[in-house]
Parts: C-alpha cells; structure tokens; sequence
C-alpha cells in the first residue's frame, strides 16, 4: 500500500492546469505544423502559418494558445493499492485547478449554475472522471476544453441497422454541420456504442490520444482513416476559410452497446486540442 498525499496532487494539478495551456503536446504540435506544409490552399496554408507563429509566441512570452482557456476536464486512473491522505480527491484536483487558473493568469469560464450564469471566478468546478485500475500510482490526464468546438459536439443514438455506413454519415453530419464554428483545423474524437453517456465519454477520451496513433481494431483503424480523408475533403479547410486541412485526426473508441441500439458520439474539438498527463 502506497500513500499519497493530497498536498502533491494539488501542485501537480496546478502545474499541469498552467503547462497545458501555455503549449501543445508534441504530438498536436507536430501535427500543426506539417499541416502548414501539407494545405493546398494559400489562404489555408497563410491561416496554419499563423497558427504557427501563435505557438511559438504563446511558448516565447509564456501565455496561453488560446483565449478560452477552457473547462478543465480530468480523467484520473487511480491505482487500488493507494491510499490518499488529506482531503477529499476531487476537492484536491479543484483546489489544484483553483490555484492553477488563478495564479497562471488563466481566463476563468465557469459558471455555477447553467441558468443563472455567475463566475465563479476560480474556473472551478472541473469535470472529472475516476477509473480504478491495478498498481500503487494516480494517473492524471488534463484537457482544457474550449465550448467553440464543445457547442458543435453531437450525440446520435442510431438504430443498429443503420451499421457502419450510419456511424459514417454522422461522422461527417457532425463536421459539416460545425463548419467554421469550431475553429478548424480539427481533432475528431468520436465513441461508438455503450449508452447515450458512454459514447459520449469515450469520444472525450478519444480526443486525449496521440495524433497518427490508431485503434488496435482493424475495422475501426479503417474507419479513423477514410473519415479523416472524407473529412478533409469537404473542403472547409484552416479557419473554415478552405482547403484540404479540415482536420488533423480523427480518433475512434468503442464499447459493447444494447441489442437494440447504436449510440455514436462525435466530440469536436480545435487545432488547441490541449491534454497532458502526469503520473504520481
């Protein structure tokens, strides 16, 4: 039995709320990158150099990529032989998000009621989601979620005769439909099957993975890459202005469902698809 204690998980979760914004992963950064070489259209690939130039500034003078700096969403694997000492995990993980936000000059986009809509000035509450898992360790994954691409996210609960060519079509429903309005280029995180809720986590989780990296499922590896062809043929291109880089990736989780469904969701994000991971 490993001890933890929550002193060490509140600077971790400080730390990564700050590093995350301040710089893409390498991955992301990489892909970012090699799409400004690859567009075909001079105003997509003008659009992606500045895109360019916004990284190298944000990481030169230390702020963030992006304005929405966004809700912090955590998926934490906590190891069964672990005891945690201090407070309480999820007040430990808000605190982090708390001190993060505000002593790394984050926006704070929270409010604390859907309706009423009053700041609560700290970016907290976050979202966050627990899994136990064999091992003494805590993993921590961060990513900072911006609602211009999180508005544009979709949950379609097909009927399972609707099969394969039914995931595709709302695959590509959903991107069209977002257009412009997810700041493209973008990283397409979609889940397949489960429930309503269970799509929709797995198409969360699906955005945290390595760009280029595909699902060990060779059906599913298939679809990633038609989708992402078709996608980047719709011609909505950098900054929805055209081309032949609409996205960056398109990465697809899938779970057991019910006989009598096929829920899919399709969770979009922008070029500043932030995540970063940390083990204690």
């Amino acid at each position: 039995m490993r001890t933890i204690n929550t002193d060490e998980i509140i600077q971790t979760v400080k730390k990564m709320c700050i590093e995350a914004n301040l710089k893409l992963s390498e991955d992301m950064e990489k892909a970012v990158r090699n799409a400004a070489t690859e567009e075909d259209s001079v105003l997509g690939r003008q659009i992606l150099t500045q895109l360019c130039e916004n990284l190298d500034i944000a990481a030169k003078e230390q702020i963030p990529i992006c304005q929405d700096t966004g809700m912090a969403v955590f998926f934490v694997n906590v190891g069964q032989d672990v005891h945690i000492e201090g407070m309480n995990l999820t007040d430990a993980i808000n605190e982090g998000v708390r001190q993060g936000y505000t002593e790394g000059y984050l926006r704070k986009s929270v409010v604390r009621d859907p309706l009423i809509r009053e700041n609560t000035k700290d970016n907290t509450p976050a979202i966050i989601h627990y899994d136990i898992v064999p091992g003494e360790n805590i993993e921590i994954t961060i990513a900072p979620k911006g609602f211009g691409s999180e508005n544009m996210s979709r949950v379609f609960m097909l009927k399972p005769a609707e099969g394969l060519e039914g995931v595709k079509n709302a695959i590509l429903t959903a991107v069209k439909d977002a257009g412009p309005n997810a700041c493209p280029p973008l990283v397409v995180g979609v889940g397949i099957g489960g429930t309503f809720e269970k799509c929709a986590l797995m198409a969360k989780k699906a955005l945290t993975r390595e760009v280029g990296k595909h699902s060990d499922i060779p059906y599913v590896r298939k679809l990633e890459e038609e989708m992402l062809e078709k996608i980047n043929c719709l011609g909505i291109g950098p900054g929805g202005l055209g081309g032949t880089v609409t996205a960056l990736a398109v990465n697809v989780n899938t779970y057991p469902t019910h006989i009598a469904g096929l829920p899919v969701a399709v969770n979009i994000c922008c070029h500043v698809n932030r995540h970063t991971v940390c083990v204690l």
